[in-house]
């Protein structure tokens, strides 16, 4: 007797994926997935942030999306028919820390996927351990280009994925909005480790290319968990400069904030870019005390882009956490249904299937259209400066005027060569 057969829009209806497809708003290049019975479950996922010290609220924030997006996934029926578990684990700041994570993860918990990562320094240390665990980490946080540039594109390391933006939004995209403001001279007050080194460098070498003429008069790095800013506040004001670019972020960039107010430090620098300031943890932190007029950034905003799947999202994400989505709650929110899309367009769990479902994959997320770079596996996507204004609906300052720069701008381009500083660009 023939079979009958089954469209593949009933097919997706019977199993309820359709449902859960649209709700991931996950497109493949190539078609939609193809998931079979080699998916074997549950799903593990392993998730690590810092979830202790001053730096706490982002691994808060980073759990509420990702513990969502997951009760999400299972109220729908999971990863192709099979559950999703979640661990998530206090990573500190420490690369050993995260090493330690990893290991649990993979032998002691059978963890099929990993997830998160807050410090760059960690991420390069994870690199080659996760070739020789075999496993997929999808990065959430840590921002170093050298990551997808030097780990994946040069070594080859085909295990590491990153969703959000790299250095690249909070220094070249950063440089591309400081070459129209009325400032020749700048000044850094900046975390005194990878992230803050490498930003600084990044954003004056783009900035010079950009606006020639243009000076950096003072610079000053403060080590991790400074609590008092003083010193790097004066120092700053010492020089006079017209702007200051600061990649502190977190409890640090709060307490800088406040401290700089006090020395007014904002009456006599009139121009001051705060790449990760757009923060959730940091906007609501600040509340009233962030000035207007600020320039701040991150690697998602919970108002951008103007997107019914993102207001959804955010409403969703409000109800049930009382708060506003941080751009960790949406990159590791969105972490997830990429390992879901990937699972289900290779129809297995292997490393090398997911991995080659990946590559080049486009991810409708409530952050937009990101696209993972097959050559380096970075996700591209745009995000917007903005300055910063209050508005009655919210307890703490938002974005005002905005100019959203390009990822394809500001992103270095194989062979990573540097941003594109040529006209034409558009901001």
């Amino acid at each position: 007797m023939k079979k009958k057969q089954v469209s593949r829009r009933d097919f997706l209806k019977l199993t309820g994926t359709a449902s859960v497809l649209a709700a991931a708003g996950a497109t493949f290049p190539g078609g939609a997935f193809a998931a079979g019975p080699s998916v074997k479950g549950p799903i593990k996922i392993g998730y690590q942030t810092v979830l202790s010290g001053t730096l706490a609220g982002y691994g808060e924030f980073h759990k509420m999306g990702a513990v969502m997006a997951v009760d999400e996934i299972n109220g729908k029926g999971g990863i192709a028919g099979q559950k999703v578990e979640l661990d998530v684990r206090d990573s500190t700041l420490k690369p050993d820390d995260a090493i330690k994570n990893a290991r649990y993860f993979v032998d002691s918990w059978g963890a099929d996927f990993l997830a998160g990562i807050d410090s760059s320094g960690q991420a390069l240390a994870l690199a080659p351990l996760m070739e020789q665990l075999d496993r997929v980490l999808i990065v959430t946080h840590a921002a170093t280009e050298k990551l997808t540039e030097e780990m994946v594109f040069k070594k080859g390391i085909k295990q590491i994925f990153r969703i959000c933006n790299a250095t690249y939004q909070d220094a070249n995209a950063a440089a591309f909005v400081a070459k129209d403001l009325p400032v020749t001279k700048w000044a850094t007050v900046s975390p005194k480790y990878e992230y803050g080194f490498t930003c600084w460098k990044m954003f004056q070498d783009t900035l010079k290319k950009l606006k020639p003429g243009v000076s950096f008069t003072a610079e000053s790095f403060a080590p991790f968990g400074t609590t008092d800013f003083r010193s790097h506040i004066n120092a700053i004001m010492d020089a006079q400069p017209e702007g200051l670019y600061s990649t502190e972020w977190a409890g640090e960039l709060i307490t800088f904030v406040k401290q700089a107010r006090e020395a007014g430090l904002f009456e006599k620098v009139k121009h001051v870019m705060f790449p990760v300031g757009a923060a959730m943890d940091v906007l609501e932190g600040l509340g009233g005390e962030l000035p207007d007029g600020v320039w701040i950034s991150g690697r998602y905003y919970f108002l951008f882009p103007e997107t019914k799947g993102n207001a959804d999202f955010v409403a969703r994400f409000q109800k049930r956490w009382s708060h506003y989505p941080a751009y960790v709650s949406e990159t590791a929110y969105s972490s997830i249904y990429a390992f879901k899309a990937a699972v289900e367009k290779a129809g297995s769990k292997d490393t090398k299937a997911v991995i080659a479902a990946l590559e080049g994959m486009e991810l409708d997320s409530p952050g937009g259209r990101r696209v993972f770079r097959k050559e380096d596996h970075q996700a591209i996507y745009d995000v917007p400066w903005g300055k910063t204004k209050a508005d009655p609906r919210y307890p703490f300052k938002i974005m005002g005027e905005k100019k959203v720069i390009p990822a394809s701008a500001c992103f270095a381009r194989p062979p990573f060569e540097g941003p594109n500083t040529q006209p034409p660009f558009t901001t």
